[in-house]
């Protein structure tokens, strides 16, 4: 209940910065990362409902010295998702109701949304959203908008509603200009629409070059149109500026399609979106579904992973790696990053956590580096309080309390302590990781049991584990089929190639990569326990390091202990990928895929280029050497040709294999 009234008061200060100050305090991310959390407390607690809830009512108050303009049909927020599933889900929702659906698929162009009212094909009022009921009369900065028609193509009586926005290329000139005069940059191209078309002096806005489109007929059935493909087009005849950007879409999964589509263009676009719009195409299929409260029950907003968001740092805590070293992690208030719900993120080490000045309670801003794990970027330094708390570096392990070592001239500290449980606990759960051997069912929470229960205390004990089969069962969460299906998937992972077996061990500084490199190079394990530090540098990729690091593993008495004992049940010690045949072609070159491909699948266009030699990569960038585009190639593609790289098209790569 109090993290109800909290989110409430979040909200509602968050509206009036936004609404009626226009001074957003907040970023678009941390408003529907609160919203969302409220919806949810809401739908588990209905009796909690406050009439004071912004699920209440959309938006804030609007302010006097702008006329107040009444909606006749009330201007709704769209609900938002953010997953594929999501994206499934609201499809699987509408056909629960015996529709078959066809949707319209559109840009969500971030900008401001606007009401437009024409009498006898003549513009006479422009109005902003406001609360979706009571909005702004906006018409003396609507009518300097060059894309917004003054007069129709028809003398017709007619609302329609769209998106005002600011060009890329615009905010750009106008913040050199700025920045030439002293003044303040301006923000962002959606900031910079809102705050122009709020002007009290239309001569403002005009030095803006605002532009606009639209993309809503409110009352379609009074104009005889059937679906929203057909309003589209009426209103693109009326005159109106329509995105072309829109696609009529038979199923879910051209939906999905076309948002894989305008993922990869999203970048190269003049104006900013930060999602697509999906719409039941058909009009009485629209009205069959109906409205909650708030939302059209027939429309959602499918929004992009954001590139990088603002969350709470809550706490730092330490971990204990597999080879005893001490690693800071955030605790973050849950937030969602490229897709996935980020509640933990790494912070290396203590020199990192000063550097970037992080203090518990900050608001910090957080991005998936290489879209993967999930980093600190930076602290809001303008967003403290007074209430942070200083970060202090512990100096005993948080596992066994031996005091911390640090090496001179390194930054981490390690346990020392080689039979630290943490560190034992962490290698069972690294060797049966999804990269290493890949056994369903023994997730790190069921790891950490069964070696608290003294079932697994070393790799080889895992392939024992179905000796203590009986004793599972009486464990809480496990029947018969869950220990069955784990149990075979341990068995299962006794044939798993040399490479993961390999990277399972948990060699330091043997990472995925380096493990498929010397599992393609030696064929055997033995082979490898064999060579020498010389023979080992020789290879592409493995330097000093790496091959020290090698070296010292299998001269460790007690790893050839563990390693014979995986022998003995019948583990798997042959690599049994593919021969890397060089290629000229190929051979040492970085290659990026792009658009869709037809004759190959992205996973075995990625095989082959390694089978030969080659290297692929996700993103496009001056040490690409070729970039091999299919169907609609994106943003890479431009950028391919921007920095004069090599591209193949799908034919090509095809005839060079």
């Amino acid at each position: 209940m109090d993290r109800y009234e909290e989110l409430i008061e979040i909200i509602n200060e968050a509206d009036y910065n936004y609404h009626t100050l226009d001074n957003p305090t907040i970023t678009d991310q941390e408003y529907d990362k609160y919203f969302r959390e409220l919806e949810e407390i809401e739908e588990k607690h209905p009796d909690w409902i406050k009439d004071y809830s912004p699920t209440q009512h959309a938006g804030g108050k609007v302010i006097d010295s702008f006329d107040k303009v009444t909606h006749v049909i009330p201007m709704m927020s769209l609900s938002d998702v953010f997953s594929e599933d999501e994206v499934i889900s609201f499809d699987e929702r509408i056909k629960k109701e015996g529709i078959k659906p066809k949707y319209v698929c559109e840009l969500k162009i971030d900008g401001l949304s606007v009401s437009l009212l024409y009498e006898k094909g003549r513009l006479v009022r422009g109005a902003t959203r406001g609360d979706g009921t009571t909005g702004e009369d906006i018409t003396h900065n609507v009518k300097t908008i060059k894309s917004i028609p003054l007069k129709l193509t028809e003398e017709v009586d007619i609302e329609v509603r769209g998106e005002i926005f600011m060009n890329k290329k615009t905010l750009e000139e106008l913040n050199k200009k700025r920045k030439a005069k002293g003044e303040p940059l301006l923000q962002n191209c959606r900031n910079a629409a809102a705050g122009s078309i709020r002007q009290l002096d239309s001569k403002v806005a005009a030095e803006r070059k605002l532009d606009n489109f639209i993309y809503h007929l409110p009352n379609p059935e009074d104009y005889n149109l059937n679906t929203h493909s057909e309003a589209l087009d009426y209103m693109k005849k009326l005159g109106f500026k329509i995105n072309s950007n829109n696609r009529l879409i038979n199923n879910i999964h051209e939906v999905l399609e076309f948002i894989e589509d305008m993922g990869e263009i999203r970048s190269s676009l003049p104006y900013d979106i930060d999602g697509v719009v999906i719409k039941v195409n058909n009009i009485s299929d629209q009205k069959r579904l109906g409205y909650t409260a708030r939302y059209p029950k027939w429309a959602t907003a499918y929004k992009f992973p954001a590139e990088e968001v603002l969350t709470k740092l809550t706490d730092i805590i330490f971990t204990v790696g597999r080879t005893g070293q001490i690693t800071p992690n955030a605790v973050l208030e849950p937030v969602i990053v490229a897709g996935s719900t980020i509640s933990r993120a790494t912070l290396h080490n203590e020199d990192n956590i000063i550097d970037k000045d992080l203090k518990i309670g900050d608001i910090v801003s957080i991005r998936k580096a290489g879209d993967v794990i999930p980093e600190v970027v930076e602290v809001i330094k303008e967003r403290r309080t007074g209430k942070e708390k200083e970060f202090k570096m512990i100096d005993t392990c948080p596992m066994c309390n031996t005091k911390l070592v640090k090496k001179e001239g390194q930054v981490d500290y390690f346990c020392p302590n080689k039979k630290c449980p943490a560190r034992h606990v962490e290698s069972l759960i690294h060797f049966v990781s999804r990269n290493a051997m890949n056994i369903d069912g023994l997730g790190d929470r069921i790891m950490e049991d069964f070696y608290n229960f003294g079932y697994i205390k070393n790799i080889s004990d895992i392939y024992l584990l179905k000796n203590h089969a009986e004793d599972l069962k009486r464990l809480e969460g496990f029947g018969d089929k869950s220990i069955s299906n784990m149990l075979d998937a341990i068995e299962n992972s006794k044939s798993s190639s040399l490479e993961r077996l390999i990277f399972g061990l948990g060699i330091p500084n043997v990472g995925e990569k380096t493990a498929k490199i010397l599992a393609s190079n030696y064929k055997t394990l033995d082979n490898l326990m064999n060579t020498s530090v010389e023979d080992l540098v020789s290879i592409y990729d493995i330097g000093d390091i790496i091959a020290e690091s090698i070296k010292e593993y299998f001269n460790n008495q007690d790893n050839i202990n563990i390693i014979e004992k995986l022998k003995e049940l019948n583990i798997n010690t042959k690599y049994l990928g593919k021969e890397i045949k060089e290629d000229e072609n190929f051979n040492d070159k970085t290659f990026v895929l792009t658009g869709s491909l037809t004759i190959f699948t992205r996973d075995e266009a990625k095989d082959i280029i390694e089978s030969l030699g080659g290297k692929t990569s996700s993103s496009v960038s001056k040490k690409t050497s070729v970039v091999i585009v299919g169907d609609n190639p994106g943003s890479k593609y431009t950028k391919a040709k921007e920095l004069g790289i090599e591209i193949w098209t799908e034919e090509e790569f095809s005839k060079k294999i």
